[in-house]
């Protein structure tokens, strides 16, 4: 299973990659990147099929990087590209990741 850092995840996305937040709606409401698509990992197995492959491997994000791991590798033995997030959203907010919080503007 790849992980990538939270600049590689960015450079990623700017070319087009999707990322895919598996935490709960909860950690969602209080903090998640703007560009995140949710897929709780409590849903996962009826909606991974959401993850429409592209030309990038999905990029796969919860609080500290375990939840991403087994979403990546249930996604890679669906035969679906995916790579993890190192370190989560905490790695992401601490290396500068935009974040929209509960009670924003942007929220």
């Amino acid at each position: 299973m790849e992980e990538i850092t939270t600049d590689q995840a960015l450079a990623r996305i700017a070319a087009g990659a999707r990322l895919y937040d598996v935490r709960e709606q909860t950690e969602w409401d209080e903090v998640h990147a703007p560009q995140a698509i949710l897929l709780p990992l409590s849903e996962f197995a009826d909606r991974w099929t959401e993850i429409a492959p592209d030309d990038q491997p999905a990029i796969v994000v919860c609080h500290s990087g375990m939840r991403s791991a087994r979403a990546v590798q249930a996604l890679e033995q669906q035969g679906v590209p995916a790579v993890s997030l190192a370190g989560g959203m905490v790695a992401w907010e601490a290396q500068g990741g935009p974040v929209v919080r509960t009670g924003s503007p942007d929220a």
